[in-house]
């Protein structure tokens, strides 16, 4: 099975039930854990656990932002008349015609008043919205699945680079290791050089002592571990990927490891030739490093 990305996008058809039309939307970020951020609209705030939930079921790392837009289909209306507030009404205006000459209000004016009268949807019945909820969790599921889908498919699109990018820093080990081995009689090459600078009037160091020096210096400048180290941390890393499960922690772990590695292989490094492969590990690393980060 490929990588999986932690970015994707995915939008859902329009969907009808229960008297209701909705659309849902997913975007999907690379993020250190699973974090779900929802913009409901009101009386649906509730449904906010269980989108959770069928999330985490289907993925495992990425911040993720979903997204419901939802609206009622035009229906029966009714009318509602407020007895209680009729009957206030009613009751203040017969005390103020008391005092106050005035026409009569007609009943128009009084239905009029804000509070008396108003037209009000049709409620829908249970089995409407029981029905209803269970598109809407099938919708999601099914906008999750397309989610799913193109974060696998350009997981796909890091797997490729990524495997590149191993296989170079590998050719790069092995180049590394070719020329740490011509280290020590480049040092002791060096070291001869000077000497015949500094020492006066021809005068040379015992062989010996040449020798042992020579031993020292070559000794802090061995990278065989390291080299050993980089190449264990790549094939691991290689390991990781056929895996069918989210490894981008875990890689991006490995990452760190290759980095250490390749830093202490230049830090050490006695010859241009060797800290010029160095520096080009570093920057390969850094390249798999970069494209790790969006993997789930």
């Amino acid at each position: 099975m490929p990588l999986k990305s932690m970015t994707g996008f995915a939008r859902s058809p329009e969907h009808q039930a229960g008297g209701f039309s909705w659309v849902w939307e997913v975007k999907s970020v690379n993020g250190k854990n699973l974090d779900l951020r929802c913009r409901l609209p009101a009386g649906f705030e509730g449904w906010e656990q269980k989108l959770r939930q069928l999330t985490a079921s289907k993925l495992g790392r990425g911040n993720l932002q979903v997204s419901l837009t939802i609206s009622r289909e035009r229906g029966a209306t009714t009318v509602e008349v407020n007895d209680e507030v009729l009957r206030q009404v009613i009751s203040v205006l017969n005390d103020l015609s008391v005092s106050v000459e005035a026409e009569r209000p007609t009943l128009d004016g009084i239905l009029a008043i804000k509070g008396v009268m108003d037209i009000v949807d049709a409620q829908p019945d249970e089995d409407a919205v029981q029905a209803r909820d269970g598109e809407l969790e099938k919708s999601y599921q099914a906008t999750l699945d397309g989610l799913v889908a193109m974060r696998a498919e350009e997981g796909g699109k890091l797997e490729t680079m990524i495997r590149g990018q191993l296989d170079k820093a590998e050719a790069l080990s092995k180049q590394a290791s070719t020329s740490a081995e011509q280290q020590p009689a480049a040092i002791q090459a060096r070291l001869t050089a000077q000497l015949e600078k500094l020492l006066e009037g021809g005068k040379t160091l015992p062989e010996e002592k040449l020798a042992h020096e020579v031993a020292l210096l070559a000794t802090k400048a061995d990278v065989t571990e390291e080299l050993d180290r980089l190449e264990a941390h790549i094939s691991a890393a290689r390991d990781l990927i056929a895996l069918d499960e989210p490894v981008g922690r875990r890689m991006d772990f490995l990452t760190q490891e290759l980095n250490r590695e390749t830093n202490t292989i230049c830090s050490k490094s006695s010859s241009v030739e060797l800290t010029r492969i160095g520096l080009d590990l570093k920057a390969t690393v850094d390249q798999i490093r970069e494209q790790v980060q969006n993997v789930e």
